[in-house]
């Protein structure tokens, strides 16, 4: 038992939930935990949370198929507003903050997660959810008059979208936190995109803002003019990109395209790059199916390398090759196709040295991970 009176039996007395869908037991174990006297804040950072970490990690592994994942995100997201709906709420606080995940993130429960813990420290919250345009924050932002957005991000293939919020609520004059994975180690990406604060939790999050508010205007873009430039090639290129890795690919892996589990591209709940959508089936309306799961998995791994260049990190398309290379290792997939993936990227794209260079660092990766995999233990 730790200090939350959250112990090791009662975690997997809650993972069993998960693994069987069952709404009714997760609900009746977590809010039973606050009934008891843990708080909601520790219920939802130290069950829930971790938890659906896990719920992803066995996704990532092969143990759990997508429809799996998906039926457990669904339980972790009741329990969420079961909690808080049993926690009394804190009250009287004028501080606004306007919650919402990056423009192409669909991965909501985090940011759902660091909603209610706000509010249970009595901040007013206002959540808008998953992939919010520039557009609609800025609309948000006019008529809502927030004190600070937080802006959350699991996939970091979304870090140029999200530099399009920030400088959005720049320019309105709100001053931004940003959160989640996507974000980079210690938010690295986050400060160079321009925000003003990170977190890299929901608890750190409500710190950060009690002892720093009002929050102020004082983030500044590191983004280079000419990484958005060739940022911009790769986007305008990436129909053509994208067809020509498909050919590449189909060419030296055929069983690429015929295995009904490659992945999509939008992401499962926790990690990165992983799919939101069914996985494949035997059937013979399969095929295509599985035709653009990989496509679209392909084309996740474009964005990622657009993003790397975008933020001048080549760590951005080197983590989602390592995350590739154990996605595909795990269901027994050669991952020697990425190799073939970023060499024929470097045959096209002679004339950006930026992302030469991101690709360069991605080979070196994929080849340090395949030595590494053929140690002993």
């Amino acid at each position: 038992m730790n200090a939350t009176g959250i112990t090791d039996a009662v975690r997997a007395d809650f993972d069993a939930c998960l693994a069987g869908a069952d709404e009714g037991g997760a609900l009746e174990l977590a809010v039973g935990l606050v009934t008891g006297g843990v708080s909601a804040e520790d219920v939802l950072l130290g069950l829930v949370a971790p938890a659906q970490v896990r719920v992803g990690e066995r996704w990532e592994s092969g143990e759990w198929t997508v429809a799996q994942e998906h039926a457990a995100t669904h339980v972790s997201k009741l329990t969420v507003d079961a909690v808080a709906s049993a926690a009394p709420v804190g009250g009287g606080s004028p501080r606004h903050v306007l919650v919402a995940c990056s423009d192409g993130e669909w991965h909501v429960l985090p940011s759902h997660i660091l909603a209610e813990v706000l509010r249970l420290r009595g901040f007013q919250v206002r959540s808008l959810g998953g992939s919010v345009s520039p557009h609609e924050l800025l609309s948000d932002v006019h008529q809502s008059g927030p004190d600070v957005v937080a802006l959350s991000c699991t996939l970091t293939f979304n870090l140029p979208l999200a530099h399009r919020q920030i400088e959005t609520c720049r320019c309105a004059g709100v001053p931004v936190m940003a959160g989640g994975p996507g974000f980079g180690p210690e938010g690295t990406w986050a400060y160079a995109l321009g925000a003003d604060l990170y977190a890299a939790d929901a608890r750190d999050a409500a710190e950060a803002l009690l002892h720093r508010w009002p929050p102020v205007l004082c983030g500044e873009s590191s983004v280079r003019a000419g990484a958005v430039e060739e940022y911009a090639v790769l986007v305008r290129r990436r129909p053509e990109l994208l067809a020509d890795l498909v050919y590449v690919l189909r060419d030296v892996f055929p069983g690429l395209r015929e295995r009904p589990d490659i992945p999509g591209g939008s992401g499962g709940p926790d990690i990165p790059g992983g799919p939101d959508i069914p996985g494949g089936s035997n059937s013979s309306s399969s095929s295509s199916r599985e035709r653009e799961e990989g496509t679209d998995f392909l084309g996740r791994l474009l964005d990622s390398l657009a993003a790397a260049v975008f933020v001048d990190d080549a760590r951005v398309f080197t983590g989602q090759l390592a995350f590739a290379a154990a996605y595909f290792s795990a269901r027994s997939v050669e991952p020697r196709c990425l190799l073939a993936m970023t060499d024929a990227l470097a045959d096209r794209l002679r004339g950006s040295p930026r992302t030469l260079d991101t690709l360069s660092a991605g080979r070196r990766c994929l080849i340090a991970q395949e030595a590494d995999s053929r140690r002993p233990e």
